[in-house]
């Protein structure tokens, strides 16, 4: 006798066969875990918040069986991983580690003052390690990465546009400021900190000098940061998305 396992809200769209509607009937013909299961239609465990077998509660290590009723849930905002959770264990801080393909994001998140970490290309592996190492939510579109057992908390992005993606993060975790905006490197994600003009003057050009007299520098990557033009550019795409400044 096979089982049921039904997916709930948005969870049905990740159905390797969207046909099935967010209810599949799963042939119970070998031994697996309720994340092996909900894996092998799509859906990575990270993207689940809840599992119910029967109408109990259960985890991912719960075994499948014959004549079972398994909801799936998703997490509904705000969700907070530094809690408590039956599904995985809790983060020290909120901090995020993006992955390559959504490389854009990790700039927005930094310039509105989140800790995010950036993974450039390294092997799925590594960065699965990272995420884990350092205890990050790890943010992606790549289904097999979030599949891997070292990542424990992460997204899998439903949105291809970045600033479509940043507005799925804040409201997920329920970010609304206010937020700390340019108060980390846009480039290697360390908090800047401010120094005086005298001891940058030789790197500024004439404008610069003139005009300017406010400056931040990144201790990590020795880059410096003032209110110029490209400061008032991003000021005004975070208040076209309706998220204020500092």
């Amino acid at each position: 006798m096979p089982a049921l396992i039904r997916l709930h809200h948005d969870l049905a769209a990740l159905l390797r066969r969207p046909h099935e509607h967010g209810s599949v009937v799963y042939p119970v013909d070998r031994e697996a875990s309720l994340k092996d299961a909900v894996e092998a239609l799509g859906v990575p465990h990270t993207e689940v918040d809840k599992l119910l077998v029967n109408g109990r509660e259960a985890d991912f290590a719960t075994r499948l069986a014959e004549g079972q009723t398994i909801d799936v849930h998703p997490p509904s905002p705000p969700l907070d991983p530094t809690q408590p959770h039956p599904l995985r264990p809790p983060l020290m801080r909120l901090a995020f580690l993006a992955d390559a393909n959504v490389g854009k994001l990790a700039s927005l998140l930094r310039l509105l003052g989140l800790n995010t970490a950036y993974a450039g290309e390294a092997a799925d592996r590594e960065v699965a390690a990272r995420a884990a190492r350092e205890g990050r939510v790890l943010l992606t579109r790549d289904r097999r990465l979030l599949r891997r057992s070292a990542v424990l908390h992460g997204r899998l992005l439903r949105a291809n546009e970045p600033r479509a993606q940043l507005a799925e993060i804040l409201t997920l975790y329920g970010l609304s400021g206010p937020f700390r905006t340019f108060s980390r490197c846009l480039r290697c994600n360390a908090p800047l900190v401010p120094v005086a003009k005298d001891e940058i003057l030789p790197r500024l050009l004439p404008k610069t000098r003139r005009y300017f007299d406010t400056f931040h520098r990144c201790p990590s990557c020795d880059r410096v940061y003032w209110p110029g033009s490209h400061h008032d550019g991003m000021l005004r795409m975070l208040a076209d998305m309706g998220l204020g400044g500092a």
